[in-house]
């Protein structure tokens, strides 16, 4: 019999390990780069991100950025929420299983992309810096 027989869907905690490896994984520059932004998985996002975001399902959300990048004020302000990059595993586990990737490589692309709108970067820069932490 297989191993997956037994297995279960990756948990969020097993989501966050892969987001907190791809971050660690990210060229020294660019995390330095990133103090004080966190990062959140929940199974969807709640429904006024979806509102916010026009999805028309739970599962159109892969991840997202909350707070004010870099490339809008590039400093932070007294009372503000820090940034955040959320992951959303339902999505995540739904798009996983529909395509070639690894689950890492998806968490890792999502994660770079969120974290590069923080920054202002292109989707250039951004597959630059994914190429770099592969």
């Amino acid at each position: 019999m297989s191993d997956w027989a037994d297995a279960q869907a990756p948990s969020i905690a097993d989501i966050e390990d892969l987001a907190h490896a791809a971050f660690a994984d990210l060229p020294a520059s660019f995390r330095g780069l990133c103090a004080g932004v966190t990062i959140h998985v929940e199974d969807f996002p709640d429904p006024d991100t979806l509102d916010e975001m026009e999805c028309e399902s739970e599962f159109d959300l892969l991840g997202l950025f909350r707070g004010v990048g870099l490339a809008q004020s590039g400093m932070a302000v007294t009372g503000q929420m820090p940034n955040r990059v959320w992951l959303y595993r339902r999505p995540l586990l739904d798009y996983w299983a529909e395509h070639d990737d690894t689950l890492g490589r998806l968490v890792s692309h999502v994660l770079i992309h969120e974290i590069g709108h923080h920054f202002g970067l292109s989707d250039a820069d951004m597959a630059a810096i994914e190429a770099a932490a592969n």
